[in-house]
């Protein structure tokens, strides 16, 4: 198995190769389209069940809305298709033929649709169009619904996970009676997206709230969670919106109150995406190759037993059976690897490669003295542990590679965190360190776009527990209440 070029040679290629190499995903022959490969999409399905486990905890119900959209639908929330409309994939005409000089089959012109179809970007408009037929009284809500889904968004400049014209996500779409519900609905979701990062993905956000300029097309305010990569930038992982009565009103959707007054419905929206697999290798992955947090790691133990002939074999696989049951009584997922056509070694690298938590190596002499060798992913680490009670060792292994995997992103977040009040200090920060920046700035949408022009820095979102702090903007020197936290990202 080839070596990975180190990150900190070239960052991108790093990235790049781990993602083919590790067995992740690969270009398709759709131009910014992606494979997803099985131990790719075993990741996505464990991050998907944990997700579809919190929303349905939470009072939310799936479904599932078509993959086109009605053009005109879009029309009715100006603000939403401005949002979209660079990155909207048409659909004209329904139907081929082969073409008559034989060159080959083209577009029947005969078969052009009446309305155009919108491929899905995102799927407010033609779900708030069936709430227009599920919602009529107070009775019915609030309604919480949540779809997984994929979507397309034309991207000219694409990277696997991060930014592909197809993606998969979910999206949530909730309808309350009152201003006040809705954006306690978004909170809560953000709040959930927070929990699961940190708690299963192992990787520490910041919650906020975006800038009006960076604010979701349609909505009145875009709640945020920011991550910090190894290479300092920044990765917007999920948000949730407030959409106020946009959509309601675009689509007519009223409901009678308790005293039979009509009123419009307040709405929500919220997602993460594939995305969230390129914060999970960019977080904790290394030179070796991919690093996972036991919690989604579809393989969590890999067992290789290291023999010389098939007496040996077998007298290892009855120990080793015995050690998987008990592993797998505890919840552990666990692979016994005795598959002759490969030599332990070339194991070793497939598992250190695909950020397999904990490996289990077992020989003859192993036997012998009662013990196993055990690495550790996460540290690269190995060390003789007593078979006997094995299984509990491991486990509690799990929580410790756990728990030491947040507690180095927390570390490499601190280190790279900054705050500067000058103009000097903030370009160093940006183009010399990276990372974090806190800083303050004037409110506006000019200073804002500026600042970006003249650094590719981004307001990444105003923290949610930022205090309020008497200060002068780091561009234009007015005054300001507060810091807002800045970075370059993906």
């Amino acid at each position: 198995m080839s070596k990975l070029t180190k990150r900190a040679d070239n960052y991108s290629e790093w990235y790049n190769q781990l993602v083919e190499t590790g067995g992740l995903a690969e270009h398709s022959a759709v131009r910014g389209c992606m494979v997803i490969k099985p131990h790719g999409f075993a990741i996505w399905e464990n991050i998907q069940s944990q997700l579809d486990k919190m929303f349905k905890e939470t009072g939310h119900q799936n479904a599932y809305f078509p993959i086109f959209i009605p053009k005109s639908f879009f029309s009715k929330e100006a603000d939403h298709v401005e949002g979209f409309a660079k990155e909207c994939a048409v659909v004209t005409h329904y139907r081929l033929k082969n073409a008559e000089d034989g060159s080959g089959v083209i577009v029947d012109p005969s078969a052009k649709l009446d309305e155009e179809l919108i491929v899905r970007p995102t799927s407010e408009t033609i779900i708030w169009n069936s709430f227009k037929g599920w919602i009529k009284s107070y009775r019915d809500l609030p309604l919480l619904i949540n779809q997984w889904a994929n979507v397309v968004r034309w991207e000219m400049r694409t990277r696997l996970f991060l930014r592909t014209t197809e993606f998969l996500w979910q999206e949530g779409h909730t309808a309350h009676a009152t201003r006040e519900e809705a954006i306690i609905e978004a909170e809560k979701i953000l709040d959930l997206y927070a929990e699961f990062l940190e708690e299963y993905m192992a990787v520490p956000v910041i919650k906020g709230i975006k800038t009006a300029s960076e604010r979701f097309a349609g909505a009145l305010e875009t709640y945020c969670i920011e991550a910090l990569m190894q290479d300092g930038k920044a990765l917007q992982a999920g948000t949730s919106h407030f959409l106020g009565q946009n959509f309601a009103k675009a689509f007519d959707v009223q409901f009678a109150d308790k005293t039979g007054k009509l009123e419009h419905v307040w709405a929500t929206s919220w997602g993460v995406s594939t995305r969230l697999m390129g914060a999970l290798i960019m977080t904790h992955s290394d030179d070796a190759g991919l690093v996972l947090p036991p919690k989604l790691a579809p393989i969590q133990v890999a067992i290789v037993p290291i023999y010389r002939n098939e007496d040996q074999l077998k007298e290892i696989t009855e120990v080793v059976l015995k050690l998987k049951k008990e592993m797998e009584a505890l919840g552990l997922r666990v692979k016994f690897d005795d598959d002759d056509n490969r030599k332990p070694g070339w194991k070793f690298a497939e598992y250190e490669m695909k950020g397999v938590p904990v490996r289990i190596a077992i020989g003859p002499r192993d036997l012998e003295n009662g013990m196993c060798e055990m690495a550790r992913r996460d540290e690269l680490s190995k060390e003789l542990i007593p078979l006997d009670g094995a299984a509990n060792t491991v486990n509690e292994m799990m929580t410790t590679i756990q728990d030491n995997l947040f507690n180095r992103a927390i570390k490499n977040r601190e280190e790279n965190s900054h705050s500067t009040d000058n103009w000097e200090g903030f370009i160093d920060i940006i183009n010399n360190k990276g990372g974090f920046v806190y800083a303050h700035w004037d409110g506006t949408d000019e200073t804002e776009q500026k600042i970006k022009e003249a650094t590719k820095a981004t307001i990444r979102c105003i923290p949610l527990d930022s205090q309020e702090e008497d200060g002068l903007c780091v561009f234009s020197g007015k005054p300001s209440k507060r810091r807002v936290l800045f970075a370059k990202a993906y």
